[in-house]
């Protein structure tokens, strides 16, 4: 069997059993495609690879700068591929079982402080070559920091989900797991308002005898909604248009603002958890570094032996 082949089975049986998301499928195929290419190289496939062949493809990724987040994500990926392999009867045995990955990064993620939020908020309402234009950059700016997510699920939102002024709303995520999470009043009157004008374009649009979009956002390009590429750039644009450094800003540092700003209020990890979509509290726990000046404030006002004995 060849290793496209393997590639492309053990991709439809992720999708089909375990619900994997197009992002994910998307980042194995590319991974297991450059193991694919690397092997061949040296006459060899998944088949007859060795342990040590695994071992040497991850000096090689080491040898090109690869990051180690990059290099764990490739081994894993070669993991689950002979996992499924082994399953399937195509081999014995698992050449990278017992290979231990590089670890991540401990890296802190990157966010803004609420004032350079305020400023994206503001230009994202004069942002746009029109009025249709500007309230859907506002609508975009406002759900994304008021619910923390992920660019992809915002962008593929369906439009039902917004539908009757909602309190909440229903996301579906990684790994089509759903949450419900709460909108703001600012996000909920830009909804309200992006809506409005959204309705009277998509009508027009069926008079016209084209078909209407199932997609909050929708786009004429093949996914039939914004994508994420087009909403990276976009939030780059505003951000220069407000003043903050484009540098700093993208659609993750957003979802980052949001559980880190939470977090500085008082909020509760594991509501913060539940509200990101994390499946490890683990994951969530990145964020507890925003804690530390308040939480040394906390003990130096309240601790017994931080306050000065009368003399």
């Amino acid at each position: 069997m060849s290793d496209s082949r393997w590639i492309s089975a053990f991709l439809e049986a992720q999708a089909a059993e375990l619900g994997a998301a197009r992002n994910t499928l998307l980042a194995y195929g590319r991974d297991l495609k450059d193991v694919t290419a690397w092997l061949a190289s040296k006459g060899r496939d998944f088949t007859s690879a060795s342990r040590d062949d695994v071992e040497a493809y991850l000096v090689h990724c080491d040898a090109q700068g690869f990051s180690r987040a990059t290099r764990a994500r490739r081994l894993s990926a070669i993991k689950q591929l002979y996992r499924f392999a082994f399953e399937e009867g195509w081999r014995s045995d698992n050449p990278a079982i017992q290979i231990r990955g590089p670890g991540r990064d401990k890296r802190l993620p990157k966010t803004l402080s609420v004032e350079e939020v305020d400023q994206l908020l503001t230009a994202a309402r004069d942002h746009g070559r029109s009025d249709a234009d500007r309230l859907r950059n506002t609508c975009l700016v406002e759900l994304l920091y008021a619910t923390g997510m992920r660019v992809t699920e915002l962008v593929s939102l369906p439009v039902t989900a917004a539908r009757g002024d909602p309190r909440m709303l229903l996301i579906r995520g990684k790994g089509d797991k759903e949450r419900m999470v709460p909108l703001s009043t600012p996000s909920r009157q830009a909804l309200t308002d992006w809506l409005a004008i959204r309705d009277i374009e998509e009508e027009t649009a069926r008079i016209k005898g084209k078909p209407v979009s199932r997609f909050l956002f929708p786009s004429h390009g093949a996914l039939g909604h914004l994508t994420r590429n087009r909403f990276y750039l976009l939030i780059k644009e505003i951000a220069l248009a407000g003043g903050v450094s484009p540098d700093k800003v993208t659609p993750h540092t957003l979802r980052h603002a949001f559980a880190t700003h939470l977090l500085a209020g008082g909020a509760d990890l594991r509501a913060i958890q539940t509200l990101l979509g994390h499946a490890d509290l683990a994951t969530t726990e990145i964020y507890t570094h925003v804690l530390e000046d308040r939480l040394l404030s906390l003990v130096e006002d309240h601790h017994p032996l931080m306050k000065k004995r009368p003399s």
